[in-house]
């Protein structure tokens, strides 16, 4: 079977987060099962367009700004978009990594123009939004590709809500698809206590700066340990390194800028801790993949990963609050014992329940009944 994934964009510095990681992750699982997938999309940030990522071959085209001001969404890729017209009936299944941006919604539309079986996954991004543009894009073709898609992959309860409303129908292929992770020989460095890292976009939402406050208040009581931020700047390293130059913590804290995606777990296993602060994230790709390594990490209760959690004590669970991520942190820095156990329960957890062989298996399910629902 000949399988796209389409993604908005590839970058060095993995702009994009998490959905490039899943399309990467699942085209060389189910390559790993003789089939064969490809990555499309748009990228920047290159001298030259990168043949393949991770082993996966890739056809990547320039990204251009139209629209400034508005992130990822202001993009378009007229390359892509002329490619898929030209090829896209030559792929069994695309598999579209869905947002509301003009690089996907096209490539989406271009699929059910030429009748080309296509899933989609929307990783949260396709959500109850109010803003102006989201209600264009829904109007102008969201709706229209949303009920046309063979199916329509979904990670949480809220995620499939969302996708009914935006459109306007309940009577939608919604299938039930977690994320997945390759099992890794690396283990993290958990019992120095070393290190205490937020790897993740500097971005309003995953909140660096309740990393940073809680590293301020736990300096003095682990003199020690070094607290660290890995990440693109997304709007937030302004306030982040002002707090922390304000605060005279540059020894104990700092940010190292952003990091090329498929050095994460080397990255990953000098910590001693992962901390996400996040807030509403739908299913932390980089929680799983400190998990995968046995990495133990603190994640907030609106975190979309926890209800899939079969062992529910494979991470440490906060409220939003700075008091509860300071306690917590100060409770696992503590305690090496405690997090050595954890770090196995976590580790245990990603291989069992998370394998990305067993998540790609449920998506191959998926795309054989579209291809079989195209030639009937």
């Amino acid at each position: 079977m000949r399988i796209a994934h389409v993604v908005t964009l590839v970058s060095p510095d993995g702009a994009f987060g998490g959905p490039v990681r899943v399309a990467i992750n699942l085209a060389r699982a189910t390559r790993d099962a003789g089939h064969d997938a490809t990555i499309l999309g748009s990228f920047r940030g290159y001298e030259k367009a990168p043949a393949e990522i991770d082993g996966v071959p890739a056809r990547l085209f320039p990204a251009h700004r139209l629209l400034p001001g508005l992130g990822f969404s202001g993009l378009i890729s007229p390359g892509l978009t002329r490619y898929l017209v030209k090829h896209v009936a030559e792929f069994d299944v695309v598999h579209v990594h869905l947002a509301r941006d003009l690089i996907t919604l096209p490539a989406a539309l271009i699929a059910r123009r030429q009748r080309v079986p296509y899933v989609t996954q929307t990783h949260g991004m396709v959500d109850a939004s109010t803003r102006r543009l989201a209600a264009i894009l829904d109007a102008l073709g969201t709706r229209r590709v949303l009920r046309s898609a063979a199916a329509l992959f979904h990670l949480t309860a809220q995620e499939r809500d969302d996708l009914k409303g935006v459109a306007r129908t309940s009577g939608l292929p919604l299938t039930f698809l977690p994320n997945g992770v390759p099992r890794s020989t690396l283990q993290a460095d958990v019992e120095s206590g070393c290190e205490v890292l937020f790897l993740a976009r500097l971005h309003a939402r995953k909140r660096p700066l309740m990393f940073v406050e809680a590293a301020i208040a736990l300096r003095e009581k682990f003199p020690e340990t070094r607290f660290t931020l890995v990440g693109a700047d997304e709007g937030e390293a302004g306030v982040v390194t002002d707090r922390i130059e304000s605060a005279d913590a540059s020894e104990v804290i700092a940010w190292d800028g952003s990091l090329e995606p498929e050095k994460t777990l080397e990255r990953m296993s000098r910590a001693s801790i992962y901390v996400l602060p996040s807030v509403n994230e739908p299913f932390a790709m980089t929680v799983l993949e400190a998990m995968s390594i046995g990495l133990p990490s603190i994640v907030t209760d609106t975190c979309g990963l926890i209800p899939q959690l079969r062992d529910p004590t494979a991470v440490v669970v906060v409220d939003s609050s700075l008091d509860g991520l300071v306690n917590e942190l100060a409770r696992l820095l503590s305690d090496p014992v405690d997090r050595i156990a954890l770090g196995s329960r976590a580790r245990l957890e990603a291989e069992h329940h998370f394998s990305i062989h067993r998540v790609a298996a449920m998506a191959l399910d998926a795309y054989c009944r579209a291809r079989s629902e195209r030639a009937g």
